[in-house]
């Protein structure tokens, strides 16, 4: 690992931070988003003699749910897990100076929890789905400490432009391991588990020349007693919370933030499991080639709109380019509510998602890291961050989950989204666009 000075807009330092987006967003992508939500709806559901599926039903400690709101309650268990632990892990981290060895660890927790998706069973979903959590606790723990790296090595200027990078390596990255991984199941005929192999390993090799190449935090621990160390986590934790108090334009991104980032997740957690029962397909293996090919248009039109949201954002300023793309995320609900049907419209709506998926993740990335104060306890800060991101997480998965399983159908989950969204929106709307140099 190397040891030093993390050097502001260093093209080498920028890289290597920008590969870890190359590395981990296979996970989003062939665990959360294609492969896994397929294979898991096709092995939890019950098919007729002709190979039709009858039920979606499974049995989960002792009782029986439709499989889809399973994977919502079981991802939001995780999302909790994450919300638990982060912070305290992360006060420690800047406690000690050695968030680089964090991001490591739930790296490898990660990565390895993928490849234990290999054995995944329906004839015990409960074992069955401790990987799957585990994976998904390694990802979203990592990205704590990944992203508190972004205004340390870039600066404020070009933190949209940096944050942009790493989502479009991301989305070009994880897009290249899944046509792989399409090839090896439909065309060599390689059953679709090995992907979770595949996306173990791609996450731990390319993760390599991050570990490698990113300098590891250069300002002192703030002290060398390792007692009591999960306090002075949650100190860490507190002292952020009071900071913020007295940040009024970061408190307040924070609270739009929180709330259309609800509706942005939930989105991409529960979209293809939507598609499957909500989409008139001509068969089933329409079904699943043209779902694919949605999450294919999703990644390669992110690239683009990450990096048009960057530079809209350079033009009309942060908050307002946030506020274009919250206004989007709007319309695509209300489409997929009242017209999404028939796969053209959903293709429709996939074009859609994916240009504004990339720009508002990325934008939102780069906005909170200008609204911070001159701190040296970034990894905090950022928790902080991932803390409002997951609670967000949870209400809009369970809510989600929870309305379709009363009213029998995912589409009038869709309202949900929508209120998410127009909170987010108006909350936005009493910022201020601009202060002080903090660019917002």
């Amino acid at each position: 690992m190397q040891e030093g000075k993390l050097l502001i807009d260093d093209p080498k330092t920028i890289k290597a931070w920008t590969f870890y987006d190359w590395a981990n967003s296979v996970f989003p992508l062939v665990i959360t988003s294609a492969i896994f939500p397929n294979f898991y709806d096709a092995v939890t559901s019950t098919k007729n003699e002709a190979g039709e599926i009858i039920s979606h039903t499974v049995v989960f400690f002792g009782r029986s749910f439709e499989n889809q709101n399973i994977y919502s309650f079981v991802y939001a268990f995780a999302l909790a897990i994450v919300v638990l632990i982060s912070p305290i892990l992360s006060g420690i981290a800047d406690y000690l100076g050695n968030k680089k060895r964090f991001l490591q660890f739930f790296c490898y927790l990660g990565s390895l929890s993928c490849m234990c998706l290999f054995f995944f069973s329906k004839y015990n979903l409960e074992l069955s789905f401790i990987p799957f959590i585990t994976a998904t606790i390694g990802f979203w723990g990592s990205l704590v400490y990944y992203n508190s790296y972004l205004p340390e090595i870039a600066s404020e200027a070009k933190q949209d432009k940096v944050s942009a990078k790493g989502f479009a390596m991301g989305y070009f990255g994880s897009s290249l391991l899944l046509i792989l991984c399409l090839v090896s199941i439909m065309v060599l005929k390689i059953p679709a588990k090995y992907s979770f192999l595949f996306v173990g390993i791609w996450w731990i090799a390319f993760a390599q020349y991050t570990f490698k190449h990113l300098p590891t935090l250069n300002h002192k621990a703030h002290g060398v007693d390792k007692k009591g160390l999960f306090s002075k986590g949650f100190k860490e934790l507190l002292s952020v919370m009071q900071q913020i108090k007295h940040l009024p334009q970061l408190k307040r991104f924070l609270g739009g933030y929180f709330f259309y980032n609800m509706g942005v997740q939930t989105i991409m957690v529960v979209a293809v499991l939507f598609a499957r029962n909500e989409i008139v397909w001509e068969n089933e293996k329409a079904k699943t080639t043209s779902l694919i090919i949605s999450i294919l248009i999703i990644q390669f039109v992110g690239i683009a709109g990450s990096f048009l949201f960057s530079r809209l954002s350079s033009k009309i300023g942060n908050i307002k380019a946030l506020m274009v793309a919250i206004f989007i995320w709007i319309f695509v609900c209300v489409f997929t509510y009242l017209v999404a049907r028939l796969p053209i419209h959903f293709y429709i709506v996939a074009f859609l998602v994916g240009f504004v998926m990339g720009g508002i993740q990325a934008l939102s990335r780069s906005t909170y890291s200008k609204l911070l104060p001159e701190t040296e306890d970034n990894t905090s800060f950022f928790s902080f961050y991932d803390v409002m991101e997951k609670l967000g997480m949870i209400l809009g998965t369970i809510t989600f989950g929870i309305i379709s399983e009363i009213v029998g159908g995912m589409r009038p989950s869709i309202l949900s989204l929508i209120g998410y969204f127009i909170l987010g929106f108006i909350i936005l709307l009493t910022m201020k666009k601009n202060v002080g140099g903090k660019t917002a």
